[in-house]
């Protein structure tokens, strides 16, 4: 393999679906398949022999769902986590913050774009979190449905400031670090200082963790 080439597994249990997937992948300059997996004990097994840079995981799968592969592969207890991105539909969306809490570092509907899908791996490959619009939109309108207000004492008791929150709630949202930076009118280095400050400050090891305390705490606004 290529040099900085990006090395991916796909586990699903609908082999038309692999195939799709597979296709828009190796299309693209620098982007491998490697492997397939019908199943996530089989995912499993395949992600830990190949060692791939992403792992393409459905949630729905026999044997081993994709909540319990994210955990095993990419979870707190992984020695060496991967990453992984979770390929969920319109009726699943329920998973969504145990698979961040699990390690999932995005997540893709499986009817999403070809420049969606692309975008979600070199995403997931530089350690970074893509979560679909369509999903976070569902997200927001789930939290607007039950009238969950955030609670102001989880910032104090994290220590994290007025503009860290602001930018705690995009990274939950979805936003990239330039988003954030035209939508809070900063800098590029100043986000990821402010990223870096707010990982410490909440024991993070990535955006993804920071994302999953935002949904754990009722900390995103549905309304901005």
């Amino acid at each position: 393999m290529a040099e900085n080439q990006i090395s991916v597994v796909i586990a699903d249990d609908q082999e038309l679906v692999r195939t799709g997937f597979s296709l828009i992948l190796e299309a693209q300059a620098g982007i491998t398949v490697v492997g397939e997996a019908a199943d996530g004990v089989e995912c499993i097994d395949v992600a830990r022999r190949l060692r791939p840079d992403v792992v393409l995981a459905d949630i729905r799968m026999p044997r081993l769902d994709g909540l319990e592969v994210v955990r095993q592969l990419a979870g707190p207890g992984a020695s060496d986590p991967l990453n992984v991105v979770l390929i969920t539909t319109y009726d699943q969306d329920d998973y969504v913050r145990t698979g961040l809490r699990n390690g999932a570092c995005g997540f893709l509907l499986k009817d999403a774009s070809p420049e969606l899908l692309v975008e979600a791996v070199r995403a997931a490959a530089r350690g970074d979190a893509l979560v679909s619009p369509a999903v976070t939109v569902r997200l927001l309108r789930r939290i607007e449905e039950t009238e969950r207000a955030p609670a102001p004492s989880n910032a104090a008791a994290a220590g994290l400031s007025q503009r860290e929150m602001e930018i705690v709630h995009r990274v939950a949202v979805g936003r990239t670090n330039q988003e954030i930076c035209d939508e809070l009118f900063l800098s590029l280095s100043s986000v990821k200082t402010y990223l870096a400050r707010i990982q410490t400050k909440l024991d993070a090891r990535n955006r993804v963790e920071v994302a999953a305390w935002a949904w754990e705490h009722n900390a995103v606004h549905p309304t901005r």
